[in-house]
């Protein structure tokens, strides 16, 4: 009986006949199919397994599987992603040189949110096209652009209507921003606290509600029948349509946010409101973004606050306390940066946050005197102040990176803004000088006393180092005669120890 003999059986041979076999069939399977045949000791080889581990924890492209859309456009919920753009920007008013500096901030803006820039244009108009933004000669031009330099985004300089965003992206072919939603990514990337994450989220949404955008006609579908998904019998008819749904889901989800965020609003207030009944006055930081107020917290403070040279690194507002040189103690309040063309969205949705600097008792504006334009930054400042009722508060206008400024800037601000304080946070030049200055802005209490405290009542002396301005202090035998200026609950605790005269 031969090995080729058909009636030979696994069960009549040994196993070293069975190993022989096996190889023989493989040698010439693989014969057939033009493959090189395993070693003959493979199936000795007890590692079997872990070779299958490791094909499932590796990963093989397939390729020609890619679902992604070729027309960008049609994408109903997309996330919004910047990678490789273009920025066009309108100038209607000012300089040139004011419209590059506009073009700048938002390349800035973009680097910011994770993009690179690969051109950017702008176009000279007496208003933008109501239509297309910059008018359907120059969209096309800008498809050139697109095409020439392989961007998949347009971010454009200013807030567009959902008539002109649709219109770009048909023409364009890619995916157009304009800078509501850019500064809106930016403020969903670094929101961390779960206020400022309703925030973002509650602009996001009322940025959205008039762009809701679907697949052609789909969203005017109405749910009718168990196959359209609706109720079956007695269901059909006229009823919701889709972008209907949507728009009042989105609604809905907006009325939950306000709940949320005014609740929020309401334990702030709470702090707020301790911090009053127990005099401690208040200072807000506010400013541009990137001008460097969680630094200039830090120095007076040491809070530690996070510092990241990138526009709107902070979104939380951080309160800390601190002593002036005389000992009064106050809170600094690091607020989030302000920016030209603040999206209202944003101002509505940041409201119970900004209400910080509404209610602060001075406000110390942090200017970046490096920036190519720093009056212009200012005003920016200025508008947002007056949009949330914070423009009667006394402000004092504080110029950072005088390090990195040069002497004629120095010279040519310091005529504009006469009475500011210049300093650095990196260097903590002038920290000292502006200690003194905020000591002597602060609200001083309204109330003079003139009291011997017994040596028992420790307290009331340090409550009033701490709560009031002490004027002169003298340790005699009785016990500590202080002559201060308090407010009216502290001059009512030490009534009953006024001071005899001397």
């Amino acid at each position: 009986m031969t090995r080729d003999d058909p009636r030979v059986t696994l069960e009549t041979m040994t196993t070293a006949q069975n190993r022989a076999v096996l190889a023989d069939a493989q040698e010439r399977a693989a014969r057939a199919e033009g493959t090189r045949p395993a070693p003959a000791d493979q199936w000795d080889d007890d590692t079997t397994g872990s070779y299958d581990l490791e094909a499932r924890g590796a990963l093989r492209r397939v390729a020609g599987l890619s679902t992604e859309l070729a027309d960008i456009s049609e994408v109903e919920y997309r996330q919004l992603r910047l990678e490789r753009v273009v920025l066009v920007g309108v100038w209607t008013e000012g300089t040139q040189a004011d419209a590059d500096r506009s073009l700048a901030e938002l390349a800035a803006l973009a680097e910011t949110a994770g993009s690179e820039v690969l051109e950017a244009v702008s176009q000279r108009r007496d208003k933008p096209d109501a239509g297309t933004y910059v008018g359907s000669g120059k969209a096309t031009e800008i498809r050139s652009i697109v095409a020439a330099t392989g961007a998949d985004t347009v971010i454009c300089d200013g807030e567009l209507t959902p008539g002109q965003l649709n219109a770009l992206e048909k023409i364009l072919k890619v995916k157009v921003v304009d800078r509501t939603a850019l500064i809106l990514d930016i403020f969903a990337q670094h929101a961390t606290s779960r206020e400022g994450k309703a925030q973002v989220e509650l602009a996001q949404m009322q940025y959205m509600l008039p762009r809701l955008r679907g697949w052609g006609e789909s969203l005017s579908r109405q749910a009718g029948g168990r196959v359209a998904g609706g109720g079956g019998i007695g269901t059909r008819g006229p009823g919701e349509t889709k972008i209907e749904t949507d728009r009042r889901r989105i609604r809905s989800r907006v009325s939950k946010l306000r709940r949320e965020i005014a609740g929020m609003a309401t334990a702030r207030a709470t702090q707020r409101s301790a911090r009053d009944r127990n005099a401690v006055p208040s200072v807000a930081i506010a400013g541009y973004t990137n001008a460097g107020k969680s630094s200039l917290l830090n120095r007076l403070t040491g809070a530690g606050v996070l510092v990241e040279n990138a526009l709107f690194a902070t979104l939380d507002p951080t309160v800390r306390r601190a002593q002036s040189p005389d000992g009064r103690e106050y809170t600094l309040t690091d607020t989030v940066g302000f920016v030209r063309h603040l999206p209202h969205q944003l101002v509505d949705a940041f409201r119970s946050t900004l209400e910080e600097v509404a209610g602060a008792d001075l406000l110390l504006h942090v200017v970046d005197g490096s920036d190519p334009d720093p009056l212009g930054q200012i005003d920016a400042v200025h508008v947002v102040l007056g949009e949330i009722d914070a423009a009667a508060v006394p402000e004092l206008i504080v110029v950072n990176k005088v390090d990195a400024m040069t002497e004629d800037d120095v010279l040519t601000l310091r005529r504009a803004l006469p009475g500011a304080i210049w300093v650095s946070a990196r260097t903590g030049e002038g920290i000292e000088q502006l200690r003194e200055v905020l000591a002597a802005r602060l609200p001083h209490p309204d109330v003079e006393v003139e009291v011997l405290v017994p040596y028992d009542r420790g307290d009331l002396v340090a409550r009033v180092h701490r709560d009031g301005e002490v004027l002169s202090e003298l340790h005699e035998a009785a016990g500590t005669r202080l002559s201060a200026r308090v407010d009216g609950g502290l001059a009512a605790a030490l009534e009953g120890f006024a001071a005899p005269v001397a």
